[in-house]
């Protein structure tokens, strides 16, 4: 118990240490937020260049009290890579082409290392059926990249991914604790370890963000240890638990995709429609808005847990309860409202940049 104790306060005190270290370098290598629109929820320039603590309190504690292995070798040179990949984006922008294109070389680097879905459970009997390598790849990829924008799209609010991903991993790590898959509970300690530390200067008023940098890691983080696998059974079980861990993310990512395909807008541009956006709309400022956020992740990650142990009736209750308030929140009219509001605020906005873009072209 003292290993497991240890790697999370490891992780917490590294972060804790290196954060105030990163808000003072920020502005040194341009790692800053400046509120340019109305889908941003701050109003002063911040520095996003919390992933670099966030990346030293996991990878640092990991490498310290968890023995070598190819896995988490792997683990380790993809999530050094995303971070690059997202401080890069946040200093100097990226295009979401090239930076997806990235994130799918950094699957394909977990598959190198032996880190794979290489196989599926039955679904209408015992055992389970291996897929061929090429198989194996895509389902590989799609997993880790999907999984790894579900964390970044939620950075929307102080504190909202930093929380989740903490509820996330601790749930996975309590579920991996009691399955006695040591190595996969002590990384994912180190991630909680990591998302609680940088919460103190992250939380409502942030002090500083996390970053593309933090939330890519992370995710990327929680993919490829979930790939792994908390269970040490291949049951359908052992498949449901990850995504009913990550629920909220996902279904935000979800919905975010559908939303933008049903309004003819490119999947991957930002807009104010994430459920985080709509509570705020009905009138929760931002720390009730995390707060019961984090609520909705906790039941999804105790749903997890009972899932995890059979209580199947439990588990369903569970995320019944879950999925009323997330429905409450999205068919608030008030929220519609002020959801419309937003959009028309961004045409509006659009149109005027093009309008300056075209009056720029005639003056020259």
């Amino acid at each position: 118990m003292s290993h497991y104790l240890m790697i999370f306060i490891t992780a917490v005190a590294l972060v804790l240490i290196f954060t105030p270290l990163a808000i003072k370098l920020a502005p040194k290598i341009g790692a800053i937020d400046i509120p340019k629109d109305n889908r941003r929820m701050h109003t002063r320039a911040m520095p996003r260049f919390g992933g670099m603590a966030i990346y030293i309190g996991t990878v640092g504690s990991m490498l310290i009290f968890l023995p070598y292995s190819n896995s988490l070798m792997g683990l380790i040179a993809g999530g050094t890579l995303m971070l690059i990949v997202g401080v890069i984006d946040d200093i100097k922008g990226m295009p979401a082409k090239v930076k997806l294109g990235f994130q799918v070389l950094c699957a394909i680097i977990l598959f190198l290392f032996s880190t794979r879905i290489s196989f599926i459970t039955n679904p209408f009997g015992e055992g389970y059926y291996f897929l061929p390598w090429i198989v194996s790849l895509i389902v590989t990829v799609i997993w880790v990249v999907g999984i790894t924008n579900t964390i970044n799209l939620i950075d929307g609010l102080d504190g909202l991914a930093a929380g989740v991903t903490f509820i996330a991993s601790i749930s996975i790590a309590y579920i991996a604790y009691i399955d006695s898959r040591i190595e996969i509970c002590m990384a994912m300690l180190a991630i909680a370890g990591s998302s609680l530390g940088f919460l103190p200067y992250n939380f409502n008023p942030a002090r500083i963000f996390m970053g593309d940098g933090g939330s890519l890691f992370l995710g990327f983080m929680i993919a490829g240890l979930s790939v792994i696998g908390p269970l040490k059974s291949a049951t359908i079980v052992a498949t449901i638990v990850p995504v009913l861990v990550l629920g909220l993310p996902i279904f935000d990512t979800a919905f975010a995709i559908l939303r933008r395909l049903a309004n003819k807008r490119p999947i991957m541009e930002a807009d104010k429609g994430h459920l985080h956006h709509r509570i705020m709309a009905v009138g929760f400022g931002q720390k009730r808005t995390v707060l019961m956020l984090y609520g909705i992740s906790g039941v999804m990650g105790v749903a997890a847990i009972l899932m995890s142990r059979d209580l199947f009736i439990e588990s369903f209750f569970l995320v019944i309860i879950a999925a009323t308030f997330i429905y409450v929140f999205l068919t608030d009219q008030s929220s519609k409202a002020l959801n419309l509001k937003a959009v028309n605020a961004e045409s509006i906005e659009k149109a005027e940049k093009k309008q300056k873009k075209k009056q720029m072209r005639r003056e020259v």
